[in-house]
């Protein structure tokens, strides 16, 4: 097989590319380091789309949530990501979440069995000089790669830190004072409403705990990292204490709609934990990223009630991501204006969140299928979830203070229907795009049957 296209990266964007290319009748070549003697700091296993942070997709509502309209798009489009991620489910009330070993096996197994993909395990230092390429390599490219990008698009890369959440064996939770449930009782269309557990907290516990993230050990930063931004979406739960007393009881710890059985009142406030593989045996603590020292964190959340005696499955953890400048350096095809032989997808452009990466992955791989095969493939509109992820990343943005994105409606075209009233606008956004995404589908070819 002689590979058409080069792909840098095996992580959600890259496998994604990979996928969409391949099932267009392109042949690959997928380098991934891991696997080939090098590992990331976050990463654990050399399995491609590993998740590393969460092992939620998010909202999977299509009619009311911008990711969930994200979603179905990519569903439309034929996603292997999406579909590996149905297939392995787990409950998270109208959340997509995912067993995480079960969904990167379904893909890593997907991929390998493709007869126009060929994984390479190598780590790549340069930028391919010619030939189709795709940099898909995520917010942690390796170092001599970083500045290989750096130097060719005469910017300093950009960087911002992501923080990881705890893992707590299930068998080790005291549901004598946890008890499940979801908020309210709006759990998984197919499930019984109680798809967390919920630690519960009254005044006193909970000043205690904040006053223990406000003191506690922390990570120190080395000097150059100083100065790096926090993404708004991981935000570590020290950082959100330092801005106020109360601002974890209105972030992950806000107690409404979370009745506690044995009181029939909502606690002061609640630490809550998502279901993380099939088995249910890990349950992640939602939204408790975290820089805080190993022993610290051991010591502090053992202070929440119910989490006494945890046993802890993975600690908490910090890195520091990588994302280039799109706007200015990229065009409306996500090709480097500089070397337009190269486009890049994922994270690197500075989008934010699995599905998002995984959509440009997507976007990438089809644009790229449709240059080679010379047709012209027009960027999908900006009323969809595609159409408008993609413009923020190519141009929407301001260059100078560019900064990760979530898709969300802000990033849609206003709806012109004065008449549309507030609480039905947001399925006036989803309509819209449903219509816009059929009609840029009959515009060309190639596209998944």
């Amino acid at each position: 097989m002689t590979p058409q296209v080069h792909i840098i990266g095996g992580g959600l964007a890259g496998s994604e590319a990979a996928w969409q290319l391949a099932q267009a009748g392109v042949p690959v070549r997928l380098s991934e380091m891991r696997g080939g003697g090098d590992m990331t700091p976050a990463h654990q296993t050399d399995q491609l789309a590993e998740m590393v942070c969460s092992n939620s997709f998010r909202s999977d509502d299509a009619n009311s949530n911008a990711v969930g309209l994200l979603h179905q798009e990519m569903r439309t489009l034929g996603s292997l990501i999406m579909a590996c991620a149905d297939r392995v489910k787990v409950p998270a009330g109208s959340a997509l979440a995912v067993d995480r070993d079960l969904f990167a096996q379904g893909v890593s197994a997907a991929i390998s069995a493709h007869p126009l993909i060929e994984i390479v395990r190598k780590r790549m230092d340069a930028i391919p000089s010619e030939g189709a390429t795709i940099i898909a390599t995520g917010p942690l490219t390796a170092a001599p790669l970083a500045e290989a990008i750096a130097k060719a698009t005469g910017n300093d890369q950009l960087a911002f830190f992501d923080a990881i959440a705890p893992i707590v064996h299930v068998d080790s939770i005291d549901m004598d004072i946890a008890w499940k449930a979801s908020r309210w009782d709006k759990g998984s269309p197919d499930g019984d409403g109680k798809d967390y557990i919920n630690c519960p907290m009254d005044k006193a516990q909970y000043e205690a705990f904040v006053e223990g993230l406000r003191t506690l050990p922390k990570t120190e930063f080395k000097q150059w990292e100083k100065d790096t931004p926090y993404f708004e979406g991981c935000m570590p739960i020290e950082v959100m204490a330092e801005r106020g007393g109360e601002t974890l009881r209105f972030g992950p710890m806000k107690p409404v709609g979370l009745d506690n059985p044995r009181t029939g009142r909502w606690p002061y406030a609640v630490v809550q934990l998502r279901q993380d593989n099939a088995l249910g045996t890990l349950w992640n603590m939602v939204g408790f990223q975290t820089k805080l020292k190993y022993e610290a964190q051991v010591e502090l959340f053992r202070t929440i009630p119910g989490l006494e005696n945890a046993q802890f499955a993975r600690l908490g953890g910090l890195h520091r991501n990588t994302f280039i400048r799109s706007p200015e350096l990229l065009d409306g095809a996500l090709r480097l204006r500089s070397m337009p032989h190269v486009r890049f997808a994922g994270q690197i452009t500075g989008c934010e969140g699995y599905v998002e990466s995984a959509a440009v992955g997507l976007l990438a791989g089809l644009m790229t299928a449709a240059e080679l095969a010379g047709r012209d493939l027009p960027p999908p509109p900006p009323e969809t979830a595609l159409g408008a992820l993609l413009s923020h990343i190519t141009g929407g943005a301001e260059a100078e203070s560019y900064q990760p994105m979530n898709v969300n409606f802000g990033l849609f075209p206003p709806i012109a229907d004065e008449t549309v009233r507030k609480k039905d606008r947001k399925r006036a956004y989803t309509d819209r795009a449903r219509a816009a995404l059929a009609a840029w589908r009959g515009l060309f070819s190639p596209l998944p049957a």
